[in-house]
């Protein structure tokens, strides 16, 4: 398997249980869904539903209780730590509420920090990360440091370090949900653009409702369940 090459997300019966045996809280309840490559879905649901616990199975940073989730056929959870560290490295970008910048690096220096993890960064990185950051419309602020940008920048350079390494799958968990409205609107018509030039799997976990109605695939979580069905809208 050649990992940056994710073709299909298949979760089936997925459920994720917290405490013990005694005082078991069911968060999610046998969520099951399919994906393909090119394809974006928004998550919905009140709070407490289990979305960001959905999403954080679906990138691997948390393993469920019950169920499988098959990222191009394989099951991640199979393999070892340092090999799924690699895996999520390589296939995975994550954008959060909170953009999670290192304060200390420049928006050029935050782009590129996903090569580092693995010592793979070679000559073609920076080149990449100089388009992203051009793509995500702030190739005059390459050299600043977050705390000389607007929310609505921090997050596009958050988006454009999630695409560093070209995941095949990207997450966003209230990419929004801090930002005003015209701001957010930027931000969502950004990552639609880059979705659909670099085809990969976009997932958005929000709670508008008027986010939720551009994507062509969404579900509703409520209690651990999804309700209905998948809907293209």
């Amino acid at each position: 398997m050649t990992v940056s090459n994710l073709t299909s997300l298949k979760v089936s019966e997925v459920h994720k249980n917290f405490g013990s045996e005694t005082r078991c809280v069911e968060v999610l309840r046998g969520v099951s869904f399919e994906m393909i490559q090119g394809q974006r879905l928004a998550l919905t649901g009140p709070s407490g539903s289990g979305k960001s616990t959905l999403l954080h199975l679906i990138g691997t940073l948390d393993t469920p209780s019950a169920g499988t989730i098959e990222i191009n056929g394989e099951n991640p959870f199979e393999l070892s730590e340092p090999r799924l560290a690699k895996f999520r490295n390589r296939v995975i970008g994550f954008v959060f509420q909170d953009h999670h910048l290192l304060p200390q690096y420049s928006v050029l220096e935050n782009v590129l920090i996903p090569t580092l993890a693995f010592k793979r960064r070679n000559g073609r990185d920076e080149s990449r990360a100089r388009t992203l950051i051009e793509g995500v419309g702030l190739s005059h602020r390459l050299s600043h440091r977050p705390a000389a940008l607007s929310g609505g920048e921090c997050q596009r350079v958050a988006v454009a370090r999630a695409l560093m390494n070209q995941p095949s799958l990207l997450l966003c968990d209230e990419p929004t949900g801090n930002l005003d409205r015209d701001t957010a609107d930027t931000v969502i018509s950004l990552l639609f653009e880059l979705h659909k030039t670099e085809q990969n799997i976009l997932i958005v976990v929000t709670h508008n409702l008027e986010l939720a109605g551009r994507f062509e695939r969404r579900f509703e979580l409520v209690n651990g369940r999804v309700e209905g069905h998948m809907q293209q809208v």
